[in-house]
């Protein structure tokens, strides 16, 4: 097939860069959208909390499950958990010909902890094998954050041979633990005598976000920091993850890794997550054009994804500009913006977000299963 020919999804692909779909409810994967995104090039989906409590907070087709769930004796989460498994297995099983299709490297769909388990790394650990476990597919990603109890539970779980999506990763400083985290947890998987192969993680690293509250600071400096402002607005972001990608290729063709590649191990992907542009004076495929490059994911919203597909303008812009980043962040640090406690600050407002979802969604099923009872 030409390359003119491709769509946009397919040319990313062609360039290094997965495209996977941060969505999930019960509607597209009967309807069969989800199928069709996988046809013209989608090769994975992400989940989060905020997802399924929209998705099962505004569906009729969970009301049957919920009544004769709750008939069972479950607890709320328990009848959720039984309702995301569904869902989950349901999208593996679509995306099974992927993962085999790209030798392991795709066709995933991820599921997440309780994010109320985000500073408890032992309870990270039980949940994450039990979700595993109970899902019984190659092809899971389980999803833990990127805090330090997050990266703790990383590096056993990896050890065990479970394949694991690192969310929420906002700094190098958390980046750096995630990329110790997962070659420690190979190192330990392979000492004891498991397959490297069959392990596969990506980290994801957040991006929109970033601009949002470094634009509201920037925004905020006085008018003689004009030019600086300029400057600096809508850059935060891009100039962040361009330095992640630079680690990410210094961790994993260090001579340490280089070590486990040879018996079959697999670089951990940079997945770029959090790539719908909030700010409406900027392009709708900003986070996605500027960040393609090799060995990469993206996992797209709806709307972003739908823009990408129409307008996107795939290339390798990834390695462009490293120097700048550097510039812009040192820029924005000399001006009296601190970067790394505005993205300490995202970590803890991500997981309060997640936390918040994930309870009003228990509230929510307790409601719905009262109403439909009557």
């Amino acid at each position: 097939m030409r390359v003119g020919n491709m769509n946009n999804i397919l040319k990313a692909q062609l360039l290094g860069q997965s495209i996977w779909y941060d969505n999930i409810n019960r509607e597209l994967i009967n309807n069969g959208y989800i199928k069709n995104l996988l046809d013209i090039g989608v090769t994975g989906l992400t989940s989060n909390p905020t997802l399924f409590e929209k998705a099962i907070s505004s569906s009729k087709l969970y009301d049957d499950d919920l009544l004769n769930l709750s008939k069972s004796g479950l607890s709320n989460e328990q009848i959720f958990e039984s309702l995301a498994i569904d869902d989950i297995r349901n999208v593996a099983k679509l995306l099974l010909p992927i993962y085999k299709e790209t030798n392991k490297k795709d066709g995933y769909v991820s599921l997440e902890v309780n994010p109320n388990l985000a500073f408890n790394s032992k309870g990270t650990i039980q949940e994450a094998k039990r979700i595993f476990n109970k899902l019984d597919s190659p092809n899971i990603m389980i999803k833990v954050p990127g805090t330090n109890e997050g990266v703790i539970a990383l590096k056993e779980l990896i050890s065990e041979g479970i394949n694991i999506n690192v969310t929420l990763i906002f700094s190098q400083e958390s980046y750096f633990r995630v990329r110790e985290g997962y070659i420690s947890g190979l190192e330990k998987f392979e000492k004891n005598g498991g397959d490297l192969s069959q392990v596969h993680s990506v980290a994801s690293f957040f991006i929109s976000r970033v601009d949002t509250i470094i634009d509201n600071q920037l925004n905020m400096l006085p008018s003689d920091l004009h030019f600086i402002r300029q400057k600096l607005l809508s850059s935060i972001g891009i100039s962040n993850a361009k330095i992640a990608y630079e680690a990410f290729k210094n961790t994993f063709n260090s001579e340490r890794f280089k070590q486990l590649l040879t018996k079959g191990a697999n670089v951990q992907r940079p997945l770029w997550a959090s790539t719908s542009t909030k700010n409406r004076d900027l392009s709708d495929v900003l986070y996605i054009d500027s960040l393609i490059g090799e060995n990469t994911v993206n996992t797209v919203p709806d709307n972003t994804l739908k823009a990408f597909i129409d307008h996107g303008s795939p290339s390798i812009r990834l390695y462009d500009g490293v120097f700048q980043a550097e510039e812009n962040i040192g820029l924005l640090e000399s001006n009296g913006i601190n970067l790394d406690k505005s993205l300490d600050q995202l970590l803890i407002e991500g997981i309060q977000s997640f936390t918040q979802s994930y309870d009003e969604l228990i509230l929510n099923i307790e409601s719905k299963i009262k109403s439909l009872s009557h």
